[in-house]
């Protein structure tokens, strides 16, 4: 936390000394996109380049320029504090400030991810955290965390839930893991990890549950990085056989994104791989399809043209000309057609098994 107060007062000291001097003051920040980033496999993420943008104090730039700078007086508080601010309390701060004030979140939430960027930091470390939390465990894990209070530490046994779930905290750099498990199995639906919970899948796999709910939140992506890291375990990823759960879900969890790339260092997880529905499973085990939407096709076409993570993998790339070929998705659920546990008697097993129909 004092290295970032100290960018804060560096980049807060330049602008002085810029106004000191009769010049414009410039704020500068990586341009936060595809274009800017680079896949290496070996470093295992999304790479940010070194295109930046400048943001000039000018008679048009004034108000984003002045909400720049009270936002980062608001982190400055918020650390020497040792608090926290959520992404909509900061919304309602700057309501606090005259004509600089937000109109919506959304313009707060971007200047925020300005902040994050140009410290080249987490936004978790500049004090301010997101409302919605992370995804649920369940499994062969006990999570250590420390009571705020007392100090002292508590120990969650995450088999010991009949239905219910350990959630992921905001912020999990502190947390410690006990676990004999051999592999960390990561959800799309929160329908699928209940109908693994119930039938304890984790006791038979001795594994570890993680329930994404959709694209995995910044929490997630960090908790599982942090709990395969540190225990060395595998982790695979099981999602929609549909383009969101490909280049959505899977991608950003395993590389990052280009909106997020100053941070995907240390969110993504590029061990993992992808155990999910296929398009080859949709003919392999004749599941129950939807029609691709036109919104899935474009996604389609955007991926193979311009998403360095499935240009560098011909497998992603064949994958995903098949589901244009076939014109058709499914999703996890379509195994109930089967059985309704035909996930755990059959599928999962045989997919672990199977390393030529994992995906990279």
């Amino acid at each position: 936390m004092k290295e970032t107060l100290k960018k804060i007062q560096g980049t807060a000291q330049r602008v002085l000394s810029s106004i000191e001097h009769q010049e414009a003051p410039v704020l500068t920040f990586p341009i936060r996109s595809l274009s800017n980033v680079e896949y290496n496999e070996k470093e295992g993420y999304f790479k940010i380049l070194n295109k930046v943008k400048e943001r000039k104090l000018t008679a048009n730039t004034i108000k984003t320029f002045a909400q720049t700078l009270l936002l980062m007086n608001e982190s400055k508080k918020i650390i020497e504090t040792d608090d926290i601010m959520t992404k909509r309390e900061a919304y309602y701060v700057s309501k606090n400030w005259g004509d600089a004030k937000f109109n919506e979140q959304p313009e707060s939430d971007a200047v925020m991810d300005d902040i994050e960027a140009m410290m080249r930091t987490q936004r978790e470390q500049i004090g301010f955290i997101p409302e919605e939390d992370g995804g649920a465990v369940a499994g062969a894990i006990t999570i250590i965390e420390k009571d705020p209070e007392t100090g002292e530490d508590i120990e969650i046994d995450c088999t010991k839930f009949a239905s219910g779930a350990y959630n992921i905290p905001n912020q999990v750099e502190g947390l410690k893991f006990k676990t004999n498990a051999k592999f960390v199995l990561a959800i799309e639906t929160a329908g699928m990890f209940q109908r693994l919970v119930k039938h304890k899948y984790w006791k038979s796999a001795n594994c570890i549950l993680v329930s994404l709910k959709g694209v995995p939140s910044r929490a997630t992506r960090r908790f599982i990085r942090k709990l395969a890291d540190e225990n060395k375990l595998d982790v695979f990823v099981f999602t929609d056989g549909d383009p969101y759960g490909y280049l959505n879900i899977y991608r950003t969890l395993k590389v990052g994104s280009g909106n997020a790339a100053h941070i995907n260092e240390f969110f993504c997880v590029p061990n993992a791989k992808f155990i999910g529905v296929t398009p080859q499973d949709i003919i392999d085990y004749k599941l129950p399809t939807h029609p691709l939407k036109d919104i899935d096709i474009k996604r389609l076409k955007d991926g193979m043209k311009n998403d360095p993570f499935v240009k560098h993998h011909k497998e992603w790339e064949k994958a995903l000309k098949q589901m244009a070929t076939l014109k058709k998705r499914a999703e996890q659920q379509a195994f109930a057609s089967h059985d309704l546990n035909y996930v755990i008697s059959t599928y999962l097993p045989d997919k672990l098994k199977d390393h030529s129909k994992w995906l990279p």
